[in-house]
């Protein structure tokens, strides 16, 4: 008798979707641009083939999970113009800020992230679940909802499955960066991570996980977070 098939992924997108309105502008931008950003994913235990969401493959490639407004993204993009990104945010109007973004810059004469970001609006596991072994340099899960109720921590993102799953994606010596402002999310983080059988945490010194690497670009919750006075941490993990 054959095994069942194992039955797909389930999305889990919790939260606001749209938010604020979108201008005209921005509204007529996403529907004339956002479909050659995006990609399909196939149904598991099919992978997903990036040489044809991006048009090449790519040799070095970084995800990531939540990008909210897409300023972090945006600028990697730019100040790394060899690697590939590939950017997952179910909130629209936070990807219609990183389409405004790279059309802009477009229109500038700057094609880069153009050519080089690839966008999904959907749940991030279910690209986990279908990317390749061994296909990430680097991953970044930075400011995520904390879920801070109790009853909702189930939520967080950073979780048993969703490591594994990195786990298999990312490569030996690629590394994982984790941020958060809430202290309670920041204990959840290392918990997590340093029982994640494939990472080593990276610190050495406390300022390691206080203080935001020079390579490690600023966004705008963590600006918020500081104008507000809230203390952030920042993890830095390696694959074994």
């Amino acid at each position: 008798m054959s095994e069942p098939a194992a039955s797909p992924p389930r999305r889990q997108i919790y939260g606001r979707r749209r938010g604020r309105k979108l201008t005209q502008k921005r509204e007529d931008r996403m529907q004339q641009r956002l479909p050659e950003l995006c990609f399909d994913l196939p149904p598991p235990p099919q992978t997903i083939d990036l040489q044809g969401v991006f048009g090449e493959a790519p040799e070095r490639l970084w995800l990531e999970i939540g990008f909210g407004v897409g300023d972090h993204l945006f600028a990697q993009a730019q100040n790394n113009p060899d690697v590939h990104f590939l950017g997952v945010e179910p909130f629209l109007y936070g990807v219609s800020n990183l389409v405004d973004a790279i059309v802009d810059a477009e229109a500038a004469g700057d094609a880069g992230p153009l050519r080089h970001i690839r966008l999904l609006t959907d749940d991030a596991r279910l690209l986990l679940k279908v990317l390749p072994d061994a296909s990430l340099e680097r991953a970044f899960i930075l400011f995520p909802d904390p879920w801070p109720k109790k009853r909702h921590n189930w939520r967080r993102i950073v979780n048993a499955d969703t490591l594994a799953d990195l786990a298999r994606c990312m490569k030996p010596g690629g590394e994982l960066r984790l941020a958060t402002d809430v202290p309670d999310y920041a204990r959840w983080m290392l918990r997590f991570a340093t029982s994640a059988p494939g990472f080593a945490w990276m610190a050495e010194k406390a300022a390691d996980w206080r203080e935001r690497p020079a390579d490690w670009l600023s966004s705008k919750y963590e600006r918020k977070a500081r104008a507000a006075g809230r203390s952030c941490w920042y993890f830095r993990f390696r694959r074994l």
